[in-house]
């Protein structure tokens, strides 16, 4: 919303009368706040240079390839209906475009799909932005924005193109449209509630396990809510088959077959565990490791804020979901990802009340000799998250495993000018982009980790012995005219390599620590 020069305000169609009264005093229009967001994730999205997790590549952007331009890799997940096409295909109509306009080239390819992306995560930060400033005014909204912005775990991850991320931004938008979420004294417009019920079908049908989420919502509407039959048949079962009706005929048109993917999802990872095949970990993760490490120093000022506001609703929520993915065997960071922005806005609250507090009972006239000479505590707070997230921040996207998207770089430049026929990649399976980022329909292959109930594959082999898996594997390849590995599995290697001919022709820094194997320092590119 846009102030006049006169100082009267324009009202937003969204806002209800109370919200439209307290906007007046907000000094920021909602354009200028998603313009600043806008401008910073765009930069984001260019200072992230690391892999993090292969499903921003292989179940996302490696599937749009393959739907944009015809070749392209599909995981098993594929195979078994446990995927939906919705999210890819974003990003293939983007692919599409891009051909269109002639631009699909190198650097653009590498870079575009996370600018892509970095537009949906600034309409996130907008409407991180709106909800805090409906539930606690502009004091808080400012200062939860700033927590979303400054946060380490969310300048790292938001950007990157896993489904996740743009279920956090459904989850924020759709969160502030539904009723249940807001106080009494700020109730959400008329027919905000439908808009609420499709944004979260929607982040349902992208990701199933969204659901955990929303039935924590939407059991707190069925609570809360005096018309729960016009709730349940008027508006959840309608918009909810039809959001599940259009995904489905996408499915049908791709898979070429009916395929319930949420069904086939649930089956998969909540009745057979099968996630746990990536690994697992105790219950208590989330808590004591994965949600404080993405909250990192933001904690302790969560905690203080979701103990001041006393607003149990969005507290329950996080709870709620930590509590449920706790059950779940097998824990990523980015699962929890959605509810990240909800304690940032407890942060907001906690850093707003230091305010409160300096300037209550006359302490501003007392201690005004003391200010002139020492900071503020909230200043104090201001530099403390600032100096410990940002060079955390920038590690983890500038530098921490970046070797693998280097190597893929390279090699896609170097596949343009026509310098590489044919890669083999001997490391762990999906270690690094693929087809999306190569964009060269030329001879790929990667080492097989299809489970296999309970037999090794292809990587578990190779992992285990190098050295007689790549003897027999040479056996039955065609020639490759580069090799990708790391340095870890190269020094096993080096007289294999040498024997056929190859030669080291780049290495790439990838890490200074390990994560779950054995250092994995560098990247090296071999060719014949």
């Amino acid at each position: 919303m846009r102030q006049r020069k006169n100082g009267s305000s324009i009202k937003h169609p969204n806002l209800s009368d109370a919200e439209a009264k307290s906007q007046k005093k907000s000094p920021y229009s909602l354009k200028d706040v998603f313009l600043t967001c806008l401008g910073f994730r765009m930069l984001n999205a260019l200072l992230i240079q690391t892999y993090f997790n292969p499903d921003e590549h292989w179940q996302a952007l490696e599937v749009a390839h393959r739907i944009a331009f015809g070749y392209g890799h599909l995981t098993w997940e594929w195979e078994e209906g446990i995927r939906s096409y919705l999210h890819p295909m974003m990003f293939a109509l983007f692919y599409k475009l891009l051909a269109l306009l002639r631009l699909d080239i190198p650097c653009v390819m590498i870079k575009a799909p996370r600018l892509l992306q970095s537009i949906f995560s600034a309409v996130g930060d907008l409407y991180l932005y709106k909800l805090s400033f409906v539930l606690f005014g502009d004091g808080v909204a400012k200062w939860a924005l700033f927590s979303q912005l400054a946060n380490w775990f969310m300048f790292f991850c938001f950007n990157r193109t896993f489904s996740n991320s743009l279920e956090t931004t459904l989850t924020l938008v759709g969160l502030y449209y539904w009723p249940s979420v807001r106080s009494s004294l700020n109730k959400a417009p008329s027919g905000s509630r439908k808009w609420g019920l499709a944004l979260a079908a929607l982040a349902c049908a992208i990701r199933p396990t969204s659901a955990v989420t929303w039935v924590y919502v939407g059991l707190l509407e069925l609570y809360l809510t005096h018309d729960r039959l016009r709730f349940i048949f008027v508006e959840l079962i309608p918009i909810g088959s039809v959001v599940l009706g259009i995904t489905c005929l996408l499915d049908r048109l791709m898979y070429d077959s009916w395929v319930l993917v949420p069904l086939n999802f649930l089956k998969f990872n909540f009745l057979s565990s099968g996630g746990d095949y990536y690994g697992t970990h105790k219950w208590h993760w989330y808590f004591t490791q994965g949600f404080t490490v993405m909250v990192f120093t933001f904690l302790p000022f969560c905690v203080a804020g979701i103990i001041k506001s006393k607003y149990w609703k969005l507290s329950g929520l996080i709870l709620w979901v930590l509590g449920l993915y706790s059950i779940l065997g097998h824990k990523e960071f980015r699962f929890v990802l959605p509810v990240l922005p909800i304690s940032l806005i407890f942060v907001g609250y906690s850093l707003a009340a230091l305010d409160e507090r300096g300037s209550r009972n006359g302490a501003k006239k007392i201690s005004s000799c003391i200010c002139n000479k020492w900071p503020s505590r909230k200043q104090l707070a201001i530099f403390f998250l600032l100096a410990s997230n940002i060079p955390m921040a920038l590690y983890m996207s500038l530098i921490h495993q970046r070797g693998t998207e280097d190597a893929m770089n390279y090699l896609s430049k170097e596949a343009a000018k026509g310098k590489v026929k044919s890669i083999v990649f001997l490391m762990p399976c999906h270690a690094t982009p693929y087809y999306s980022t190569l964009h060269n329909n030329l001879p790929m292959r990667f080492l097989d980790c299809t489970p296999n109930k309970g037999m090794p594959t292809e990587s578990d082999r190779f992992m285990m012995d190098p050295v007689s898996f790549a003897v027999d594997f040479a056996k039955n390849w065609s020639h490759p005219s580069h090799i990708v590995l790391f340095d870890s599995e190269e020094r096993h290697l080096k007289d294999f390599l040498i024997s056929h001919s190859f030669r080291e022709v780049r290495r790439f820094f990838h890490a200074h620590f390990k994560v779950d194997r054995d250092l994995q320092a560098s990247v090296v590119v071999y060719a014949d």
